[in-house]
Formats: structure tokens, C-alpha cells, sequence
């Protein structure tokens, strides 16, 4: 059995999915336009570079929606799916995705962009497992705005995919592979810890310590 991780945004995703809910609050007027926007786009450059605080982010990112009754929350989530999320995903991405699942892999999606925006998202992949990041939640079940436990980060995902397979009973060497899939250089802690490191539509960062180590370059959305 392999196991297959796969980051989400940039690599099955053309889009970044916690960015793209941002500016859909900003379309559905449930933030002030012009003012969200901009931090949104700052917060969005500063992930690309890798200085993104992401205490700051959940906190700015979360604060459109968590103060909303939750079935009006995930009724906007529902649309969001429907108008943003559905039309992007390619084909390619979902043959590779399945491609494991079908061949009895252990998948799971490994991403930095939170629960609330990504559980429906895995599920349309069709993968049952999600690590993501995790949301504190109050007495009476709110969304509080922080991180709970170790955020799915940098680093961070190792630690949650090594806490993820403890849980399971299982353990990194029993398996014969163990492939990651993923865009960004903000993932090389995971990236070098796999067996079979895969740069997915990779930044032009990763792409290039990609070439250097000779690890695989996929480019999942490119038309022939």
C-alpha cells in the first residue's frame, strides 16, 4: 500500500480556495468591499512568500462569517462550492486523485486553509480524510477566530500527518511509498520527508529546488 498526501490550493486547485472564499465574502457583501479586499490580497502575498502569520490570517479570514447563525454560514459555504469551487475542478486533478484511491492507497489532503472552507472540498475530490487547519470553538460551538491544536502549516504538517497515522494504528514505514503532492516551498518540510516528493504545478521557487533535487514536476493544468 502506498500512502498519497495531497496539499489542496495550487495543486488540485487552480485557485487558492481560502483566498477565493475572502473575495466571495466581498461579492456576497458580507464584508466591506475595498478595505477586506486589500488586507485579503495582503495576506494572500505575504502566504506567497512565506511570512504569512497564520494566527492573523485565521483570525482577519474567519471574522466575515463566525459571528453568523451556522446554517446561514454553511448555506454561503454551499454556494460558494457551487459558483467558485465546482468550475475549477479540473479533470487531471480528480484522475489523480482517484488514481490512488482506486488503486487502495491511503489519501488524505493535507492543507493549510482551514476546515470550514475545505471539508466539502475534500469530499468532491472524494477523499475522506482531511487534515486541515482546525477551529478553536467556544462553550456553545462558535468559531472563536484562533487555531486549534497544530495548525496544518509548514512544519506543522508533518507533525499532524505523523499525530493522523498514530491514530490510524499506522506508522510511516509500513508503507511501500509515500507520495506528497503539492505547488508551494511553504510544504518542503513535508516534501522532504516523503519517499516520493511530487512539485505540482510548482512555483517558480519550487520548481527550481525541484529541478536541483530531481524530484518529479507535475503540471496538472496545462492544456495540450
Amino acid at each position: 500500500m502506498k500512502l498519497a498526501l495531497f496539499d489542496l490550493d495550487g495543486t488540485l486547485l487552480p485557485n487558492d480556495s481560502d483566498h477565493a472564499f475572502g473575495e466571495y465574502m466581498v461579492n456576497v457583501g458580507w464584508v466591506d468591499g475595498d478595505a477586506w479586499r486589500r488586507r485579503n490580497d495582503g495576506f494572500y502575498a505575504q502566504y506567497q512568500a512565506g511570512t504569512l502569520v497564520l494566527a492573523d490570517y485565521l483570525d482577519f479570514a474567519t471574522a466575515a462569517w463566525r459571528s453568523r447563525p451556522t446554517a446561514e454560514a454553511e448555506a454561503m459555504r454551499a454556494r460558494f462550492m457551487q459558483d467558485v469551487i465546482e468550475p475549477v475542478l479540473h479533470p487531471a486533478a480528480r484522475e489523480l486523485v482517484q488514481g490512488h484511491i482506486d488503486a487502495g492507497d491511503l489519501v488524505a489532503v493535507v492543507t493549510a486553509t482551514n476546515e470550514f472552507v475545505t471539508r466539502p472540498i475534500a469530499t468532491a475530490f472524494g477523499v475522506e480524510h482531511l487534515l486541515a487547519v482546525e477551529l478553536e470553538r467556544d462553550e456553545q460551538g462558535r468559531v472563536t477566530g484562533k487555531v486549534h491544536g497544530v495548525p496544518t502549516f509548514r512544519e506543522g504538517k508533518v507533525t499532524r500527518v505523523d499525530a493522523w497515522l498514530t491514530d490510524l494504528g499506522r506508522a510511516w514505514q509500513e508503507f511501500d511509498e509515500v507520495v506528497f503532492y503539492s505547488d508551494s516551498t511553504n510544504d518542503l518540510p513535508l516534501l522532504e520527508r516523503v519517499s516520493t516528493p511530487v512539485a505540482t504545478n510548482p512555483t517558480p521557487a519550487l520548481a527550481a529546488i525541484a529541478r536541483e533535487r530531481g524530484w518529479r514536476i507535475l503540471n496538472l493544468f496545462e492544456t495540450p
